[in-house]
């Protein structure tokens, strides 16, 4: 037996992507849906306090609905919002922020700024996962979490990765390469593929299966060795963005001793060095640090420490920090790191975040212990889907 169909009127959008609505005074979360349409939907979860539906008719459409260009588009879990105009797409971001900053952070008048759109809406990302079928081809996890579907195009990634996903889909890819990166570098002739491979002991490796095993990026005219398996952001005008909006938030007058928390392989260090008087960088990934070392070799005024913040900070660097930048990934700080961080007491602190939720969660205890936020400036690294970078301003 179907569920029932139940209509209803779709309000705003939420974190994770899906459009919300009430009926019946509970909140239902529908995916491929628009704030502003009236739909039929199915429940297919009820959770109690709210509900998921499933979206089985568009009653009256929102004039922000377009037609999504890809074939793929509703099954594969790579892109959500296809369906919405981009400019539409940059807006629900800035309201997506601002509610997780409320809801979660407690801050019901936090400074918004509007989206900074990407240069490029499709063909932007420099660097993708792809799983591996049963049947050798390259795809990606369903919308179910679990299927890998086998995928023919993708309209999210740089023309040269397209072309390298159609060779590896010729020959067919061997059954212990289960995840394979493809990886272009500023350069188009740059490209990388490499595959996590588990041993006998259950942990895994990234091994390079096309390449030299590195690419290199050029960000505001300073090149980043980048080895197969660190991280670097995948829209590289947008990179060069985030790094401009940290250098402007902090103001820096070259007599500060600043702290970058999860540097990666020295994306802000190597902007933040020349107007420092210091700089003490911190990352836990051993080849990300590798690449550090390369990448900031020609700077003198640069401590780099292998290690989790937390770590780091409770080992080493109990002090004083003039400024701090912190970048961490989705989950946000751990509670022991953001516990030393606040106690080094950064006058200024710009928070680098990709996970609006993690953001709220941790701009609550800063505001706690005595921080002030200033503003947040989302930034639209990823065109086409929910995910949000923003950047967050906070003042001691």
């Amino acid at each position: 037996m179907k569920e029932p169909r139940i209509e209803f009127e779709l309000t705003g959008m939420a974190h994770g992507g899906s459009a919300i609505g009430r009926h019946n005074g509970k909140a239902i979360f529908v995916p491929y849906a628009i704030a502003g349409e009236t739909i039929a939907a199915r429940i297919v979860e009820d959770k109690g306090n709210f509900a998921r539906g499933e979206l089985a008719e568009v009653i009256t459409p929102s004039e922000n609905r377009v037609e999504p260009p890809c074939r793929h588009f509703g099954k594969c879990g790579g892109c959500n919002w296809q369906h919405i105009r981009y400019e539409a797409q940059l807006e629900f971001k800035r309201q997506i922020v601002f509610d997780q900053l409320s809801r979660i952070g407690g801050i019901k008048d936090a400074v918004v700024h509007p989206t900074i759109a990407s240069p490029d809406e499709w063909r932007y990302r420099s660097h993708v996962n792809f799983h591996r079928t049963h049947n050798g081809q390259l795809g990606f996890v369903m919308t179910d979490d679990r299927t890998v579907m086998a995928i023919e195009e993708c309209h999210i990634i740089r023309p040269e990765l397209g072309e390298l996903f159609g060779k590896f889909n010729q020959q067919g890819v061997k059954p212990e390469h289960k995840r394979v990166r493809l990886q272009v570098g500023s350069e188009s002739q740059e490209i990388l593929a490499a595959s996590n491979v588990g041993d006998e002991t259950g942990s895994e490796e990234t091994r390079t299966i096309l390449g030299s095993g590195k690419v290199h990026y050029t960000i505001k005219g300073h090149v980043f060795e980048v080895t197969a398996g660190s991280f670097f952001q995948v829209n590289l005008p947008q990179a060069e963005t985030l790094v401009n909006l940290v250098l402007e938030r902090l103001a820096l007058q070259g007599t500060e001793h600043v702290l970058d928390l999860y540097s990666g392989v020295g994306l802000f260090t190597a902007f933040l060095a020349p107007q420092a008087r210091k700089v003490t960088a911190i990352e836990s990934y051993p080849p990300a640090v590798n690449d550090a070392k390369v990448n900031l070799a020609k700077f003198t005024n640069i401590k780099l420490l292998q290690g989790t913040a937390e770590q780091m900070l409770t080992r080493f660097l109990q002090g004083h920090f003039d400024a701090a930048v912190i970048d961490p990934p989705r989950t946000g700080m751990k509670p022991a790191a953001l516990e030393e961080l606040m106690k080094c007491q950064p006058s200024k602190l710009v928070y680098v975040s990709c996970d609006p939720a993690t953001l709220g969660r941790d701009t609550k205890k800063l505001v706690g212990s005595g921080y002030q936020l200033v503003d947040v400036q989302p930034v639209d690294m990823f065109p086409q889907t929910y995910h949000i970078e923003s950047v967050a301003t906070f003042i001691r």
